[in-house]
């Protein structure tokens, strides 16, 4: 309903655009900034809710109550801590490669808005579902680990370096199984645009067909955003902060912010995979719940389930990560792939 609201609206704008006799390409520029504008609010909102989540969850974990005092249940507290943010001093260490420096919390961050151009926000409402929509995520997905050496080297600080160096191993060892349980979906449902694989799963999601593919990417994913049992890259008791630990102000925050934008990215990418998506499980209509809440109801029951395993487990040492990523999930992986490749031929 909310596609079809859309895409009337788009085709009434360029009928009145039309009879104005302007130049079309400027209609969809206008639609794009539309899009843009959209994602960047959606995206900004989303973070907030997050932070706020992550502290009312951590607290009930704890048997604590989290904030409280700046507005209804510390609700108001996010936007405190972003003033704070805002206000506070740019430093950049003397010896810091300043270029390098700048640069990586832009390189973090962007990337991780851009993945939202093929995320739907409900069934039918992609701003664009191009046909190798999931290697484009796997793509930009690359720049965390880049970034995260960037910020590491640049620093000047061996605290940071180490945080970054630990980073990239961690993340090497567990990209690997992730990308091949991607791979299996793909060869599951035959194509690699976003759509397909959702409209694939309309009578039966992938986590039915693939339960143990499902399993390696939530552990997985949860490694790729680098949140506890396996932040060894920004392990307190260690590094301080690890590689972000030189950063302050707005650039500190830009590297906050990027890693619950990564979360919701992650959840995403699983409810995609997995769980159908925006659609409801084997095909039933229920009117009144739409399509996006369907599909972000489902990203917030998984980022529920990041936030209890983070504040549940202790951290891994980094002999045991990489052992677990090496030895463990990379040959249930081929495993995974073999089996579903079995599936589908017999399909």
């Amino acid at each position: 309903m909310i596609a079809r609201w859309i895409s009337e609206a788009y085709y009434w704008s360029a009928g009145v655009w039309m009879s104005w006799k302007a130049p079309p390409w400027l209609l969809d520029a206008i639609w794009m900034l539309l899009a843009a504008a959209f994602v960047a609010i959606f995206i900004s909102l989303s973070a907030l809710y997050l932070i706020w989540m992550e502290r009312k969850v951590s607290g009930h974990i704890q048997s604590r109550l989290g904030p409280m005092r700046v507005g209804w249940h510390g609700a108001a507290q996010v936007f405190a801590d972003m003033i704070k943010i805002l206000l506070k001093e740019d430093i950049t260490p003397a010896k810091a490669d300043k270029w390098v420096f700048n640069i990586a919390p832009f390189a973090i961050m962007i990337p991780a808005i851009m993945s939202f151009m093929v995320i739907p926000f409900g069934d039918r409402l992609i701003i664009a579902d191009i046909n190798v929509g999931i290697l484009y995520i796997i793509a930009l997905g690359s720049f965390v680990v880049l970034a995260m050496i960037m910020a590491g080297w640049a620093s000047n600080n061996k605290w940071s370096l180490l945080g970054a160096m630990r980073s990239a191993a961690v993340l090497f060892s567990y990209e690997l199984p992730l990308i091949l349980v991607i791979v299996a979906v793909v060869m599951l449902n035959g194509s690699m645009q976003v759509g397909r694989i959702i409209a694939a799963q309309t009578n039966t999601w992938n986590i039915f067909l693939m339960p143990v593919g499902f399993l390696l990417y939530l552990f997985t994913g949860v490694a790729e955003i680098n949140r506890t049992p396996f932040d060894l890259a920004e392990a307190e008791q260690e590094l301080v902060a690890g590689y972000n630990v030189e950063y302050s102000g707005m650039k500190f925050g830009m590297f906050f912010f990027s890693e619950f934008v990564n979360n919701v990215i992650v959840a995403a990418m699983i409810t995609i995979l997995f769980l159908g998506g925006p659609l409801p499980p084997f095909g039933i209509n229920i009117p009144f719940l739409p399509s996006p809440v369907w599909m972000w109801g489902k990203v917030l029951i998984l980022i529920f389930i990041f936030m209890w395993i983070k504040w549940t487990l202790p951290r891994f040492r980094i002999d045991q990560m990489l052992d677990v990523g090496w030895k463990v999930l990379l040959p249930l992986a081929f495993l995974n792939l073999f089996i579903t490749g079995g599936i589908a031929l017999l399909i």
